[in-house]
């Protein structure tokens, strides 16, 4: 029987202001937190097309749009907005206190 992934704690929620985006490391992985009116997503940092820095992107409403060639996420769900089939792992996350924790399972 394998354990559940542990939670990572990666940032401040104050690091993450509503419409913004933050790069964070959790373990070995690079993730993407993006806070959308106050509620706050994790996905995979790496964008799908070149590996481009999503927690660097451009967030407007609830499509982040990765800065390397501008390929867009929807990050309530992690799917590629111009494709059924392309889509970033999404992160369970959750709020302890003022630190925003993220376990490395798909959600």
């Amino acid at each position: 029987m394998s354990e559940e992934p542990a939670w990572i704690a990666v940032a401040a929620v104050d690091d993450v202001a509503p419409g913004a985006t933050l790069e964070v490391v959790a373990g070995d992985a690079i993730v993407a937190l993006a806070n959308v009116d106050g509620e706050i997503y994790a996905l995979d940092g790496i964008c799908a097309h070149q590996g481009g820095p999503l927690g660097k992107g451009k967030l407007v409403g609830c499509t982040l749009t990765c800065p390397w060639h501008g390929w867009q996420y929807d990050v309530t769900t992690g799917r590629q907005m111009l494709s059924d089939t392309i889509r970033q792992s999404r992160y369970q996350l959750r709020i302890e206190r003022d630190t925003i924790l993220v376990r490395l399972s798909d959600v």
